[in-house]
């Protein structure tokens, strides 16, 4: 019998925090099954992020490059495409603007759920530009929960490709309940309300008759976030980027490192922490792998080796950002956008896509990203 995979996207969760021994439910998925210490994201962008996650493509291959222009090339195939040949069942519940499935993420999904509510002024946020403003219009984890645990209670025949996204810790960070577990600030508040709910669909989904223990738990997030200063390695807000409102205009790790949970009684180790470096897109072809399907050419790779006990070293990881070419509302001249290369936890590079200005930092020294050595593509100007 097919095995039948649970696939769990919480928006905008730092690797620090999620990792931080906070969070009960979190810390099961370390204890119960295997994790990946040092995962990156393709982009701190919602909708080209996921794309990455759902196709195993970087963004110049699936075509979302920014966060209104661009839908997915129709050419491209997706996780739910390709599982949905195969017999799968697919539904897709997600909960926020960038998820609408004008972007082309519903591809290969017999159901999708992206029903959202306008903003309070009455505006559709797909046409808003503010980062933070698009976050008011959600879907909060109990409404998710309860139509995912609907959906399995109907009778959808099984094996199933369930992807339930969650966005109750993207900003505006105000988490709806006090679910009883100590947090910093109110950003951990949120991923508390977010850890919990995951919990309740664990054991609401065995209430309706399907096991947890007989899925394949794959649980992630597609970026992190910037707290201007509530953790060391923020550089948002007056740390000197008035541009970087939570996520989307920088590069640095606080946004693009992220967790990476997998789980599977009998068919993953429990409680294996691993250190390489990997990256968001080697999700798809590891999901495939680990279902025994034939996996597709992409810009990932799968990690199962890895699962399986083997260093093959840390993965060379790309990610970028074209946000500051449509942040309108920032009052910041001259952004540029973005394109990096972290090569472990040694070289980091980033570098500005208009000025050809290239940023090199030396994480095992400056970890936060405090001090690049500034290089230079262009010639410099020699005067007569």
């Amino acid at each position: 019998m097919k095995t039948s995979v649970l696939l769990i996207s919480i928006d905008t969760l730092r690797a620090d925090v999620a990792y931080s021994g906070k969070f009960p439910t979190l810390d099961r998925f370390c204890s119960e099954g295997s994790y990946f210490r040092r995962v990156v994201s393709s982009v701190p962008l919602t909708p080209g992020s996921h794309a990455s996650i759902l196709t195993g493509l970087q963004p110049p291959n699936h075509g979302i490059r920014h966060l209104l222009h661009e839908q997915m090339r129709d050419d491209v195939p997706t996780l739910a495409t390709k599982l949905a040949e195969v017999g799968y069942n697919t539904c897709g519940i997600v909960s926020c603007p960038g998820m609408n499935r004008w972007y082309g993420h519903h591809r290969g999904f017999a159901h999708w759920d992206d029903e959202i509510p306008l903003l309070p002024d009455g505006r559709d946020p797909l046409q808003v530009r503010d980062v933070k403003m698009r976050g008011i219009a959600l879907k909060r984890a109990p409404l998710v929960v309860q139509r995912a645990v609907n959906w399995v209670a109907s009778g959808s025949r099984e094996p199933f490709f369930l992807f339930l996204h969650f966005f109750d810790t993207h900003w505006p960070y105000e988490p709806p309940e006090d679910v009883g577990i100590e947090v910093a600030n109110r950003y951990e508040g949120e991923v508390a309300f977010a850890d919990f709910y995951i919990n309740l669909l664990l054991n609401e989904l065995k209430s309706v008759g399907c096991d947890p223990d007989e899925l394949l738990i794959v649980c992630l997030s597609d970026h992190g976030e910037d707290l201007a200063g509530w953790y060391p390695n923020d550089h948002g807000g007056e740390l000197g980027h008035p541009e970087e409102e939570g996520h989307g205009c920088l590069l640095f790790d606080a946004t693009q490192l992220v967790p990476l949970w997998l789980r599977k009684p009998e068919l993953l180790s429990a409680g294996l922490e691993i250190s390489q470096q990997v990256r968001l897109v080697d999700v798809a072809p590891t999901i495939l792998e680990l279902l025994g399907l034939p996996p597709y050419l992409g810009d990932g790779q799968s990690l199962v080796p890895y699962l399986r006990g083997a260093n093959l070293g840390h993965l060379p990881a790309y990610f970028e950002t074209f946000f500051p070419e449509e942040h309108a509302d920032s009052k910041v001249l001259g952004l540029s956008p973005l394109k990096g290369v972290r090569l472990a936890d040694r070289t980091k590079i980033i570098w500005r896509v208009k000025d050809d200005v290239v940023e090199l930092y030396d994480l095992s020294v400056d970890p936060n990203e405090r001090s690049p050595l500034q290089l230079s593509a262009r010639p410099p100007e020699i005067s007569a």
